[in-house]
């Protein structure tokens, strides 16, 4: 048997194999000897067809079992001799095989990409600074006074204004195309928020409570039916009732309704703590992103297409159960699977390649997981629970693969930990951190 072995790149090799034409005839015997034994021929009992007429009317099976026993006999073997470690099934392109002639065949096989880690220390990385905006928490408790707003039914006779909440019927017919139509009844509208077709809340303003219009508007060019955007449509409106929007006083008696806070200064107090911690959270985030990404441009490396796709494969799925709970879908974010894979394929890649060196990292350094890691870990999960700690513990004192899972979580953290300690850290304004 002829073998050769040839590095296509880092992360594939390929593996040319070369089988004798007596092993090939051995193997093709023995095939059909099989066969004949089970074949079911008309007019002959199973075992007695004669070999002539089996080989005619089994070449098909016959190659399909040999030359999957002569993969299985060889290819592996030969793996295991020149120390190969497939991360993904082979690629396997093959000559046709015949009797009395040598049967050649390669498989294309992804591997581990072989990790250099050059520079872990010294990285240089900027950090965005935290300041303070108490902007952002008056329009916060802006938006809650919006959500908590009540909308009175206005007098017969007034006129819709900008800011009045509009009940309406109407239907839109294509101009030209009479078939695509479509409406709604009692449909609310808040004239003046922009979240109809452009023109559309503009046409109500005036109008009192039971009169009609018709008008005509320009339908958006990215409108979900590619067959009517851009087009011209017929709209007829009637108005039913017209609502004022009532806010809340933000005072005492509003922070009540809030549950656990007696005072207006309570609450805001609370607020200003979340929103605190939510922007360092943040910004950590990013932070150790970024660190992961200063890793990868000193320690360039290649990695395989198959990893690429497991961990496209797994940020899809992710996307789509978090679209689920917030009862969306992909399509109404204008995306499919195709066009995910596309747009996130270059993040896929750096968090292959973070991930690695990061598993690197911790090998080089030793990284250990003790006993007060996990417990600290499991109450950063129960988040103060003592009843929900309790069985956390015990689910992964009983689950050994989400044990070594959350483990490698926390030698991955203790990595990124060792990065940051020993990176060059500047903090800059987060205007500063966009323009870079």
């Amino acid at each position: 048997m002829q073998v050769h072995v040839e590095d296509i790149s880092s992360v594939q090799k390929k593996i040319t194999i070369e089988i004798p034409a007596e092993q090939v005839n051995e193997e093709i015997d023995k095939a059909y000897a099989a066969i004949q034994k089970k074949a079911k021929i008309q007019g002959f009992r199973p075992g007695k067809a004669p070999m002539q007429l089996i080989k005619r009317t089994y070449s098909d099976a016959m190659r399909d079992d040999v030359m999957r026993r002569l993969y299985q006999q060889t290819l592996y073997k030969v793996m295991d001799e020149h120390k190969v470690e497939p991360i993904d099934a082979p690629t396997i392109e093959s000559d046709i095989l015949e009797a009395g002639v040598p049967f050649k065949y390669s498989a294309l096989i992804e591997v581990m990409p072989q990790i250099l880690l050059n520079e872990c220390t010294g990285l240089i990385v900027n950090k965005e600074k935290y300041v303070s905006k108490p902007d952002s928490i008056d329009g916060e408790l802006k938006r809650m006074q919006e959500n908590m707003a009540q909308l009175i039914p206005l007098e017969e006779g007034t006129v819709v204004e900008n800011g009045h909440t509009v009940t309406v019927d109407y239907s839109v017919t294509v101009v030209g195309s009479p078939e695509e139509n479509s409406g709604a009844q009692s449909a609310e509208v808040e004239v003046g928020s922009n979240r109809l077709v452009p023109g559309f809340e503009e046409q109500l303003i005036g109008l009192k409570s039971g009169e009609s219009k018709e008008f005509t508007l320009e339908l958006p060019a990215g409108n979900d039916n590619a067959e009517i955007a851009g087009k011209s449509g017929l709209f007829k409106v009637t108005v039913n009732e017209i609502k004022r929007k009532e806010l809340p006083e933000l005072d005492d008696e509003f922070a009540q309704q809030f549950g656990e806070y007696d005072t207006m200064e309570a609450l805001r107090e609370k607020m200003v703590e979340y929103h605190e911690k939510h922007e360092t959270d943040r910004i950590d985030n990013e932070f150790k992103e970024r660190v992961i990404q200063a890793l990868i441009q000193k320690n360039p490396m290649d990695v395989s297409e198959s990893m690429v796709k497991r961990q496209l494969d797994h940020m899809f799925e992710n996307l789509k159960n978090r679209l689920k709970s917030q009862q969306m879908s992909l399509e109404m974010m204008g995306l499919d699977a195709e066009g995910f894979r596309a747009r996130f394929r270059d993040d896929a890649i750096d968090k292959v390649k973070g991930g690695l060196l990061l598993m690197a990292l911790v090998e080089k350094e030793n990284f250990s997981v003790a006993d007060e890691d996990l417990i600290s870990h499991y109450e950063k999960i129960a988040a103060g629970n003592p009843e929900m700690l309790d069985r956390i513990k015990e689910y992964y004192s009983s689950n050994p693969k989400a044990k070594n899972s959350i483990i490698s979580e926390i030698k991955e953290d203790k990595a990124i930990s060792y990065l940051i300690d020993h990176a060059v850290v500047t903090e800059v304004d987060a205007e500063q951190l966009k323009a870079a």
